[in-house]
């Protein structure tokens, strides 16, 4: 089975709720629309690996990410790693440091999810995105590649 997104969420605002939805608009550099990140510069989309979830005995969307998705490592890619999500495409800008958000959903979890607990991007061509879209590592050519 081919990598794919299991859940999408919005956050309208900060602190509040998550929305689960099944479908989002990306919009080059802006993110998501009607996300509260929609328009930050760097940390704009939330995903999350659902083995990472199912590990820890999380929910999706517990740990407030945007995208959820299977059958593929994103933790640890490089800022600058491309990831087609359906039509749109997203750049990793880095890791998700673990807050005390995470701490809140169980003492002793910030430190155990460490390295795992997001990976962030921002929107690099928008299109609609949608529960069952593929998700893959663009590989890109290399300049001067004899």
């Amino acid at each position: 089975m081919p990598p794919k997104i299991t859940h999408l969420y919005l956050k309208p605002k900060h602190s509040q709720p998550m929305q689960a939805v099944p479908t989002a608009t990306a919009e080059t550099n802006k993110g998501l629309v009607g996300d509260t990140h929609h328009g930050v510069k760097k940390r704009q989309v939330l995903f999350v690996e659902k083995e990472t979830l199912d590990e820890f005995g999380l929910a999706p969307g517990q740990v407030r990410e945007n995208v959820t998705v299977i059958g593929i490592k994103l933790a640890g890619l490089p800022a600058g790693t491309r990831l087609q999500v359906g039509d749109a495409l997203f750049e990793v800008t880095d890791d998700c440091a673990p807050c005390e958000l995470i701490e809140s959903i169980r003492p002793g979890l910030r430190t155990a999810i460490e390295g795992r607990r997001g990976t962030w991007g921002r929107g690099v061509s928008g299109s609609e995105v949608k529960v069952g879209d593929e998700v893959g590592v663009v590989e890109e050519e290399r300049q001067g590649a004899d």
